[in-house]
């Protein structure tokens, strides 16, 4: 069984005070791929970028405090590879891949920050820049001949049924009808929505986000803006996936899901 874990951790050393390296070591993970993890190297503790029975990989932004990936594995990756080779959103640290060579064949999973829209009007248009860039990537590493997991904070909530209040969200960022028909068209190109092919019909559990304003976490007033893609045969052994909501990290809560695959 491969566990792969994707969590937007609203920065890393803020889900520290609030045990989510505690939670980390009990989770029998394997790959463990986190977003938003504002903090540069220099930051973080040796035990920070790598646990104990970790390799950890980052890629951080260049402004202080700001976006930033990473992935923590149990086996070592044969090849690192951050960035997308477009400047603007490279300096940002939104994407990281760990290429793995594991007896099933070769395996690359991503650690996904796809920027978010709703703080201006500009971080919007930045967005849509990001998704025109990022098209083209995710064709290629679908024709690559590896399976492929693209993990992360996608900031877009596909369906009325992955967000609490969707009518009147419709002319927000997260639930433009553009970035929902991208995402759709991403889907429709072969890649493969793993929490909605374990669980189609699924609405109030399936969010992974809540707004930090109000009541929206304990009136579960979310959004499902977290996904593992999947190439279509690494979706096919997805065997369970899980949201999980018993303690709070940040304003996300992590996406695990276990493939039939030997390590």
């Amino acid at each position: 069984m491969l566990r792969v874990i994707t969590l937007n951790l609203n920065g890393i050393r803020s889900a520290a005070t609030k045990g989510f390296f505690d939670w980390l070591a009990a989770q029998n993970a394997d790959v463990v791929c986190l977003q938003e993890i504002k903090a540069q190297e220099a930051d973080l503790s040796a035990a920070t970028l790598n646990p104990p029975g970790w390799h950890g990989h980052f890629h951080y932004a260049e402004k202080k405090g700001y976006s930033g990936v990473g992935i923590y594995s149990r086996l070592k990756p044969a090849r690192v590879q951050s960035g997308i080779g477009v400047a603007e959103f490279d300096a940002e640290g939104r994407y990281l891949q760990a290429d793995f060579d594991l007896p099933d064949g070769p395996l690359s999973v991503v650690s996904l920050y796809l920027p978010s829209g709703s703080s201006s009007e500009e971080r919007q248009q930045a967005k849509f820049r990001f998704m025109a860039e990022f098209a083209p990537r995710m064709a290629a590493l679908h024709a690559s001949g590896r399976e492929v997991i693209i993990c992360g904070d996608w900031n877009i909530a596909h369906r009325a049924a992955d967000l609490k209040n969707w009518k009147s969200n419709q002319k927000n960022s997260g639930f433009l009808p553009e970035e929902r028909e991208w995402l759709g068209a991403q889907l429709e190109a072969g890649w493969v929505d793993v929490y909605r092919r374990l669980e189609p019909d699924a609405t109030d559990a399936c969010y992974t986000w809540w707004s930090n304003r109000g009541q929206a976490w304990a009136k579960n007033v979310g959004w499902r803006l977290d996904y593992q893609l999947a190439t279509p045969g690494m979706a096919a052994r997805a065997a369970s996936v899980g949201v999980f909501k018993d303690q709070r990290f940040s304003d996300h809560a992590p996406l695990t899901v276990d493939y039939l695959c030997q390590v």
